[in-house]
């Protein structure tokens, strides 16, 4: 697919290790739960990130976290406003089928730190989604975007302090609760946690066609 250039136009620091990079949209069309394939002009690395806006930003938003051996995140967390980045996509079918909306389906999004990109996007973007949203997080301050989301709806699973809405893995929280075997479960983060989040919740009754995931690392 074919590179764009795009300028960067806005940058929102959420913790030490955590920031949100607001890109020119450029008449970019995407569906929720897609990515994009990122990196700085010039440079060879790049890498996918789901894109974290809704279809009706101004902008193109990506979650970013510096990890200490990844050399995009950290390559991108060097940009000041203005420089310019290169863009593949948008790409990827993690996306919510408009039948399961217009059916009013139920939804279960499963998240682990900045998995939650493509629900943040799904839930700026789809009116009166029925979700809930499980996020798993090592500390309460890492509820990247939650005054964008219903209180009711979103769960914060916390394994390193204990003020989040439950102490423990995400998995825990899934092995301790039922669902609705209609529900359509969508997962995205770290591979281990959605390998055991799958296994629990088709246990629990979920069709194999109703799980859909999207691997980070």
């Amino acid at each position: 697919m074919r590179e764009k250039t795009v300028q960067l136009v806005e940058k929102r620091v959420l913790t030490d290790s955590t920031y949100i990079l607001g890109f020119e949209r450029d008449a970019i069309q995407f569906e929720p739960g897609q990515h994009l394939l990122v990196g700085k002009r010039g440079d060879i690395h790049h890498r996918e990130y789901s894109i974290y806006s809704g279809t009706e930003n101004k902008h193109l938003e990506i979650l970013v976290k510096e990890v200490i051996e990844g050399q995009v995140s950290k390559t991108l967390n060097s940009l000041a406003v203005g420089e310019s980045v290169e863009i593949q996509g948008p790409l990827g079918f993690f996306t919510i089928e408009d039948a399961f909306v217009k059916a009013k389906s139920n939804f279960l999004f499963v998240a682990s730190g900045t998995g939650i990109s493509p629900f943040h996007s799904m839930i700026k973007s789809i009116p009166n989604l029925n979700y809930t949203l499980l996020h798993g997080i090592r500390h309460s301050n890492e509820t990247y975007g939650m005054e964008d989301y219903n209180p009711q709806r979103y769960v914060t699973c916390v394994t390193g302090d204990e003020n989040g809405d439950f102490h423990g893995r995400v998995t825990k929280y899934i092995s301790q609760n039922n669902f609705d075997k209609e529900t359509h479960c969508y997962l995205c983060g770290n591979f281990n946690m959605i390998r055991e989040a799958l296994d629990l919740l088709e246990a629990k009754g979920i069709p194999q066609d109703h799980l859909h995931a999207e691997v980070y690392f």
